[in-house]
């Protein structure tokens, strides 16, 4: 019995230490690794959304520029690399199509023709995403609960400022 409980420990400690601290040399990412790759993917391609609604409304540029840089800034903080610098789509000298589809690329959907719509369709990107991040909180580590929480509550921030006039 006595010899059991040093190797259970040492398992046990095996095990602990691998698990979350994602430094183990060649071995597959921790779930807090995986869980922040993730949210940053998400933010860049809530990023990509609105350059594409920008693209189709150049109108709307100027109110989602600072939308979408703190989009960005989420992605930087969750890890992502600064290359989703602000996008030339949103200055103010760009020149859209204004078509629908001359926005749509792959992975990022069409953008309605009427900006309300294009709108609300980001409200809901927002939404969306802000409502998954919440319920991946729960299961993050501390430093990765908070930052979702608090990217969540932009989000939700965002979608009240994307459906006032």
């Amino acid at each position: 019995m006595l010899a059991v409980a040093p190797a259970a420990l040492l398992v046990a400690g095996c095990s602990a230490g691998s698990e979350g601290s994602g430094a183990s040399g060649g071995s597959r990412p921790s779930a807090a690794d995986r869980a922040r790759a993730r949210a940053a993917r998400d933010s860049r391609e809530l990023a990509e959304r609105y350059d594409a609604v920008v693209a189709a409304h150049p109108k709307l540029a100027e109110r989602l520029r600072p939308l979408r840089a703190e989009v960005v800034r989420h992605a930087e903080a969750f890890g992502e690399t600064a290359d989703s610098s602000p996008s030339p789509s949103l200055s103010p000298s760009s020149s859209g199509s204004g078509s629908p589809s001359a926005s749509a690329s792959a992975g990022v959907p069409a953008v309605p023709a009427k900006e309300k719509d294009a709108l609300a369709g980001l409200a809901a990107a927002e939404r969306e995403l802000a409502d998954r991040r919440a319920k991946a909180l729960l299961d993050a580590p501390g430093e990765l609960a908070r930052l979702l929480a608090s990217v969540a509550a932009a989000g939700a921030a965002h979608v009240y400022l994307l459906t006032e006039a």
